[in-house]
């Protein structure tokens, strides 16, 4: 199936629908602002038929209700839907009267039945009017009126799929159909006809998919909400649905249903003979149990099914009362529900295994169709469309079986699958209720119960006895009998109450009744997230465990809705198998299910949902309390998943763990990895926290107001080394060190942020009290959590890391973020317990208790801590290495505040060219790297003997676990284990930081006399700079030529021949251009990176907060200049002004003037052709520049001022266009 082709149809036409139906509305005089009048008869001049102005007042009508862009989306998905699902069965000649609709019978977009229109024998169709259209040859207008009778005429064999339509949606069907860009003439060249073909590759969930890929863009809208944005009752559809992938579909129905089947037939024919368990050893019976089961399931060809773990006796005998048991249900008692149906990919599949079982049995093909729709598939949705695609795609699928099917009727009534749209409900009247008599206060009950069900779907819970059910059914059904008896009120009434309360009765009965089998994929929406406040007020009321997000609610849905020792498959996130918020779920769903099996899956299982925060789990329960149970884990994270499980190759990711096992791990995590012995740790092991006090930090409640990068603040403000928060009252500062977690990094570093902590933190606290007192915060939020723990030692975490878990050792002086966790009094234990966290027992202990990649304290609370004396000192020994590797190489960047100058630069006294330098860089680095590596390693050695871990884990540490730098001449020499890792730096991003560092010196920030920074606020200091002088006015431009005296190329090839000296002045300028890269001289490759890359380059250090901001007229490079935010004073722009701007105009008029003077002599025609487009660049040059200048003279006479504190973002926002793009 190309589903590249299916989704770029599907999303163009939904567009093209739209367009065309509101075209349609358009010429009926329709806007989406202006309906007129509607009872209007004549519209531009055409007179209206009484059909149109009819259908013309429904439009209204319903624009007026559901406003004009949902009515045009609701027309143009219905014609979408009509037009697959005909399509569909046209290609497998499923159409009752054998007319293809769309092709010929050489699948050429040429309809047949316009060939065959005075043939069609449809109802509705005015033979003269069919004539009349032919003579006059107007095949388009033909082709509607054919394809709207045939979509009629569909009603009478699905009626659940083609309700007949004689309103709105027929004015508004689209014209000119019969063109090879119509939709139709699309939908027939651009998807395979195979795609669609059962006997071929195609399959029913082509409609599907088509479903899924028409609503991306609707779905995509709600996505890019603000976040905080509550999901309305009619996105909840299109946002949920996601179409299962095959494998995984298989999966669940395979180890389902297929499991109770083999379940019921391992005990039956040739598997019955031989001796009973009690005749075996333990190791026999299990052994013919995995045995009889993989034989089974390799006869019916499930690829997915995993037999069940080897059990104890005990279990043994307890499964095979079950298994006894299951003999005596047939196959028309095996009924499979899925609550959240979609499209029905799941329930389509569940057919076909049905089907083999049915077949198994002694049934027919024709039988087994029939017997499935009507008594074994079940299925709910909130959505109308959703059931409709279901509805079709089971009917076709009967239809492959049973010739018959869409033309039978039993008592009277079409077969139709047991499958529903949940609706709301709506108030009867009280003399209509009076009508029902003893059965009025269930009808009551029932108007009540559904009143939201179409936010609620099937959560919704319900307590009726099938017999009180039936007994209001036979009580409409006696009043329906009596109409003929009475007046036209009563029928009204009758019809009133039946329409009103009988889908009401079926909905009751699907929630009430119990189901053998319970499959889905259930909508993805977190209480804290997207579910409005109807919803959120109702789960959090019914499902006071599974609350969290919908998925867990299901996973209480399916459980609610199985028998007895059922079966419930479904798939979903899995956080709800670590997060500390799902707990209690955990607790509930251990105590009252068997997990028979799991796939962890990871990361990328569901096209259209990317990234390694959204992991997905698929799973199957039994509704059995049997704790000492070994069920059966798959761990997929990190392999192709529908592949592995087929070439059955996961034996070395395969786990058995029982729940009792389960329950022994801290906050009953669902860590099937952990062996017994790693299980042991938590039982004989103190925990971490009887050492120490890992706590979590302060949520300022804005950061974009309290928190800043160190470099965007004036550094004299910033309060470095305070030891207490009472220190800092009355103290001229205002911003202090504050842990934020940060980026994978291990034993030191992530010092970037500072928070506003003036006067013990006045300003934040303050503010908290302020939001308390308006109601817009909780008392619990309102305070800065664990304040007794600012400014003291600690090891910390970062709480999200989108890599491993990792510790960084902070000395007193810092305040620590919600993100920021750390840990504190450890005293003579912390670097030995720094140690233990960062060597591999964190893989065991952490990361698999914490594979959301969202570290929350519990899991390093619980954390088992062995301290060997005899080991302590060579522990504390390398930890302290390994801090200092790190701190050395993370204080070699600029965006360390404690950066002293740079690597290549250091090195100035006895090294004379920048080549020499970055080699004896790249040794030391890559030493260290080394060095860090080998330690580590040894660290892991130590660790794994204390806690006789030997086969479960091994000391190796991979290169891309380590977090110093490594550095490489070029990307190709990168080796694959460190691609796109942020410590492999290659050639040219040490030469960018070099370039970054020269800019600096340019400004003054740094200086080659003295050590960090040399100026970032405060008074400036003219006797820091000999070696090399700053710019003086803070403005140096940027030109795409030597315009100026002081132009960024000059300045910077001075600083190279201050730091290297002139001889080898020529020989350092090429060895820069090379590794740059680009055409022309030394000099013109660097003034081409200043002119293209240096400023994204510049953004991407500083974290989008740039401290070197750029005047830049535009993409034509007309004027662009750099300045020092710590040197800005309000008259810069008025001195940008006349100093710069005004004097790169006179030089683009006088280039402009002599290559005019030029032109108008006697050149070659090479010649020409070079001034001419030298002259045409420089006219674009100029006339950017004379629009820019006028921005400039605006923002001149403001005379901006500019306060740090309020940081990058803020102040950058004033300066408008003057400012390039942060990219």
């Amino acid at each position: 199936m190309n589903k590249t082709a299916i989704k770029n149809y599907a999303i163009w036409a939904r567009k093209e629908l739209i367009e065309r139906v509101t075209r349609k509305a358009y010429e009926y005089g329709i806007e989406k602002n202006k309906q007129g009048n509607k009872n209007e008869e004549t519209i531009n001049e055409k007179l209206l038929s009484k059909q149109e102005i009819k259908q013309r007042k429904e439009l209204i009508q319903k624009i007026n209700e559901n406003g004009f862009d949902q009515v045009m989306e609701e027309v143009a998905y219905t014609w979408f839907n009509r037009f697959i699902a005909l399509r569909f069965m046209e290609v497998n000649n499923y159409l009752p009267n054998r007319i293809r609709l769309f092709t010929n019978e050489f699948n050429e977009f040429k309809p047949q039945i316009l060939e065959e229109a005075l043939n069609v024998d449809l109802e509705g169709l005015d033979p003269q009017r069919i004539y009349d259209l032919l003579q006059a040859n107007d095949r388009q207008e033909l082709y509607k009126e054919l394809l709207i009778a045939s979509c009629d005429d569909m009603g009478n064999y699905l009626p659940g799929m083609f309700t007949k339509i004689n309103d709105y949606k027929v004015l508004l069907f689209p014209d000119n159909l019969l063109n090879n860009e119509s939709v139709i003439g699309r939908m027939i060249s651009d998807i395979d006809v195979n795609d669609f073909n059962v006997q071929k590759e195609g399959q029913v969930e082509i409609i599907g998919w088509l479903y899924q890929y028409y609503n991306t863009e609707p779905k995509a809208e709600v996505y890019a909400k603000p976040k905080g944005y509550k999901v309305s009752k009619g996105e909840i559809p299109f946002v949920t649905q996601m179409f299962t992938p095959d494998w995984i579909v298989r999966y669940m129905i395979q180890n389902s249903i297929g499991r109770l089947y083999i379940d019921k037939k391992k005990h039956m024919g040739i598997f019955a003979d031989g001796l009973s368990p009690n005749e075996m050893s333990l190791n026999d019976t299990n052994k013919k149990r995995i045995e009889n089961e993989r034989f089974i399931s390799s006869q019916f060809d499930w690829k997915y099914y995993l037999p069940e773990a080897k059990q104890e006796k005990e279990v043994i005998d307890k499964l095979e009362k079950i298994e006894q048991e299951l003999m005596d249900v047939n196959p028309e008692e095996l009924t499979v529900m899925d609550p959240c149906m979609g499209s029905g990919h799941i329930l389509v599949y569940a057919f076909e295994v049905l089907m083999q079982i049915y077949k198994d049995c002694g049934y027919s093909e024709r039988d087994a169709a029939l017997s499935i729709i009507q008594n074994n598939l079940y299925g709910m949705d909130i959505d109308e469309r959703a059931y409709q695609l279901t509805y079709f795609a089971l009917m076709m699928k009967a239809r492959q079986y049973n010739r018959r099917i869409l033309r039978m009727n039993i008592d009277g009534k079409k077969i139709e699958p047991n499958i529903i749209y949940i609706r709301n409900s709506y108030p009867l009247e009280k003399y209509e209720l009076n009508l029902l008599s003893d059965s009025k206060d269930i009808a009551t009950r029932l108007i009540q119960d559904f009143e939201d069900a179409e936010e609620l779907g099937s959560i919704i819970k319900v307590n009726y006895s099938l017999e009180e059910l039936l007994e209001l059914e036979n009580k409409i059904e006696q009043l329906q009998n009596a109409d003929g008896t009475g007046n036209l009120l009563d029928m009204i009434d009758t019809e009133t109450i039946a329409d009103t309360l009988l889908p009401l009765i079926k909905q009751a009965k699907y929630l009430s009744q119990k189901y053998w089998i319970c499959v889905t994929n259930p909508p993805y929406l977190s209480v804290r997230g997207g579910m409005n406040t109807k919803l959120n007020k109702y789960v959090t009321k019914n499902y006071v465990f599974s609350k969290n997000d919908m998925f867990t609610v299901f996973m209480d849905v399916c459980y609610a809705m199985l028998k007895d020792d059922g079966i419930y498959s479904i798939v979903n996130q899995h956080s709800w198998m670590f997060l500390s918020g799902f707990k209690k779920f955990r607790e509930t769903l251990y105590d009252r299910n068997v997990i028979l099996n799991l796939l962890h899956i990871g990361a990328g299982a569901f096209e259209g949902i990317g990234g390694e925060v959204v992991q997905s789990v698929a799973c199957v329960f039994r509704k059995y309390r049997l704790a000492s149970y070994n069920s059966t884990f798959l761990d997929l994270t990190h392999f192709k998943w529908k592949k592995y499980i087929q070439n059955s190759k996961y034996i070395d990711n395969i786990y058995f763990i029982s729940i009792k096992e389960l329950n022994k791990i801290p906050n009953k995590i669902l860590c099937y990895q952990l062996g017994g012995n790693a299980i042991k740790k938590y039982n004989t092991c103190k925990r971490l926290d009887q050492f120490a006090d890992p706590r979590v930090g302060m949520a300022t409640g804005e950061n974009e107001k309290f928190v800043r990068l160190w470099q965007e603040v004036e550094f004299n403000k910033v309060g470095i080394g305070y030891l207490r928060g009472t220190d800092t009252i009355g103290k001229p500062v205002k911003w202090f060190p504050y842990n934020k977690g940060g980026e994978y990094r291990r034993w030191y570093g992530n010092r970037t942020h500072l928070v506003d902590w003036e006067n013990d933190g006045y300003n934040i606290r303050t503010f908290k009290e302020e939001r308390l007192q308006k109601g817009e915060i909780e008392k619990k939020n309102s305070e800065c959590w664990n304040r007794e723990y600012y400014f003291l030692e600690s090891i910390s975490w970062s709480k999200v890391s989108s890599n491993r878990f990792s510790v960084r050792y902070y000395e007193p002086g810092f305040i620590f973020d919600v993100a920021g966790c750390s840990i504190f009094g450890l005293c003579d234990n912390l670097f030995y317990i720094m140690g233990a966290l960062n060597s591999e027992l964190k893989y065991l202990f952490i990361e698999l208790l914490s594979p959301t990649l969202n570290f929350e304290t519990g899991a390093i609370k619980s954390f088992p801590i062995i301290i060997a004396k005899s080991k302590e000192r060579i522990i504390n020994d390398i930890v302290k290495k390994c801090i200092n590797f790190e701190k050395i190489d993370w204080d070699s960047f600029e965006t360390s505040w404690d950066f002293e100058e740079h690597p290549l630069v250091k090195n100035r006294e006895i090294v004379f060219t920048i080549q020499d330098s970055y080699s004896l860089w790249k040794k030391e680095c890559n030493n260290r790297f080394s060095s860090l590596k080998a330690n580590e390693e040894e660290l892991n050695k130590v660790f794994i003997n204390i806690y006789g871990l030997k086969d479960e884990l091994t000391p190796e540490v991979e290169d891309k676990d380590i977090t110093v730098h490594c550095l490489y001449d070029t990307k190709d020499v990168v080796p694959e284990n460190m691609k796109n890792n942020n410590y492999a730096l290659t050639k040219r991003d040490v030469v960018v930081s070099f370039i970054s560092y020269a800019v600096g010196c340019m400004f003054g920030r740094y200086s080659l006399d003295v050590p960090g920074l040399a100026f970032a606020g405060g008074m400036w200091d003219t006797g820091k700079y000999t070696s090399y002088i700053p710019d003086a006015d803070n403005i140096i431009p940027i030109s795409s030529d030597e315009y100026f005296e002081d132009d960024i190329v000059d300045r910077f090839v001075q600083f190279v021949e201050a730091v290297y000296g002139k001889d080898t002045l020529e020989e350092n300028l090429n060895f820069i251009a090379s590794v740059l890269g680009g055409k022309g001289t030394s000099r013109k490759v660097i003034r081409d990176y200043f002119l293209k890359d240096f400023y994204k380059d510049h953004c991407k250090i500083y974290q989008k907060r740039p401290i070197y901001w750029l005047f830049d007229s535009g993409k034509k490079n007309g004027f662009k200049a750099l300045m020092y935010i710590h040197r800005y004073q309000p008259d810069l722009i008025a001195r940008l002004r006349t100093q710069y701007v005004f004097e790169q105009q006179s030089c683009y008029r006088n280039l402009i003037e002599m290559d005019e003077k030029l032109l108008d002599g006697e050149l070659t025609s090479s010649e020409r052709v070079r001034l001419n487009k030298e002259l045409k660049a420089l006219k674009g040059q100029d006339e950017e520049l004379r629009k820019y200048e006028e921005e400039v003279h605006h923002y001149a006479d403001m005379m901006l001022p500019m306060d740090l504190d309020d940081g990058v973002k803020v102040n950058y926002e004033k300066f408008g266009k003057l400012l390039a793009k942060i990219k």
